[in-house]
């Protein structure tokens, strides 16, 4: 039996857009006679049959933009849905969220959301679920945006960071510092975004010209425990790290926790760098270095993203919307926006006072 064909497939075959075809399929006025027939004479031709619930959507019935997240406990989830906020609240769509938690049947939520029939698009902030569903749906022709997708690298509009940059630009600062002996812990090995953030510290230790040394590199699972049951390890050694680099946030409280039961000076005896910059980092004792995480700035970069596709425009350029966009679209591929971070240098690392890296530095 053959394949189904997909909105892609037509746009190849009738030599234009995805957009445009979408834009056959929902009667849209942009569109010249002599484009439309063809698309439609390719229709015809292979007994193309548009997924009727994806088309629904995209023909602006509804006002409504799904949001999906995880928990809606998750650190990040608050600035994320602040900033696609601030820009949904200047147009004439409105947000609607759903939860999807690695807990719930993820196919069910997306059936949920077609149901409905009334959203424009979605907006997908997940976790480690599959977007595999979200994939169908976007060759249908809804307009789908994945916000931060640390799971897999897949092919669909989304914003995100650079973590192999970001990871690298910290360890040099370290590097800078004197350090010589860098602990790393790793976060979840089913995570893409785990093996980016070990790939930059690999990449700073070899531009330093530094052997790796595997005893200086532990598994941990981005959870305070792990953090705390790596930095054990380190503290243990006949010779200890004299910085530790913790892929998250969460793993670093867990070493400034260890530090403080086997009596270990942060920073005077270790260094400690995190990842994220979630708000309790600059609370903590001592106040944590670590990459800042535009997670507000996804949220608004991921909306206006979606925006630009509800209206059919996939020949983004870096001056639309004011996007900022490091990595356009080849080909048929999908847009990818990668936003800068910036190392925010605290206490933790031991940075003499001016050294500090207080200002946005693009990586």
């Amino acid at each position: 039996m053959a394949a189904k064909l997909t909105i892609r497939d037509i746009a190849r075959l009738a030599g234009v857009s995805k957009s445009t075809v979408s834009r056959v399929l929902n009667a849209h006025p942009k569109v010249d006679a002599e484009t439309r027939e063809r698309v439609l004479a390719v229709m015809q031709e292979h007994g193309f049959v548009p997924n009727a619930a994806a088309t629904g959507l995209a023909k602006g019935r509804g006002r409504l933009i799904g949001f999906l997240v995880p928990a809606l406990t998750w650190e990040l989830v608050s600035d994320v849905l602040q900033g696609a906020a601030s820009v949904f609240e200047d147009s004439q769509y409105e947000i609607i969220l759903y939860s999807a938690s690695p807990e719930k049947d993820f196919s069910q939520v997306i059936d949920r959301i077609l149901a409905a029939n009334m959203v424009a698009g979605i907006l997908a902030l997940l976790h480690t679920q599959s977007p595999r569903h979200l994939i169908e749906l976007h060759r249908q022709g809804l307009p789908v945006v994945l916000i931060n997708h640390i799971a897999a690298r897949v092919d669909l509009p989304q914003v995100g960071i650079d973590n192999v940059a970001a990871t690298e630009k910290a360890i040099r600062h370290l590097l800078e510092l004197g350090h010589r002996r860098i602990g790393f812990i790793r976060g979840l090995p089913e995570i893409q975004c785990t093996h980016d953030r070990y790939e930059g510290y690999c990449k700073a230790l070899q531009a330093a010209e530094l052997s790796l040394d595997p005893s200086l590199v532990l598994q941990g699972d981005y959870r305070c425990e792990g953090g705390y049951e790596c930095a054990q390890q380190f503290f243990s050694m006949a010779e200890p790290p004299t910085a530790i680099f913790a892929s998250n946030d969460l793993t670093a409280y867990g070493v400034l926790d260890a530090a403080i039961k086997y009596e270990v000076r942060v920073p005077e005896d270790v260094a400690v760098v995190g990842f994220d910059d979630i708000a309790p980092s600059i609370h903590v004792h001592p106040a944590l270095t670590t990459v800042h995480h535009p997670f507000r700035e996804m949220g608004r970069s991921a909306a206006q993203l979606l925006l630009s596709l509800i209206q059919g425009d996939n020949t983004l350029d870096a001056d639309d919307a004011n996007l900022p966009i490091s990595a356009l679209p080849a080909g048929n591929e999908s847009p990818r926006i990668l936003l800068p971070t910036h190392l925010v240098v605290r206490e933790s690392c031991g940075a003499a006072q001016g050294f500090a890296i207080d200002a946005p530095v693009s990586l």
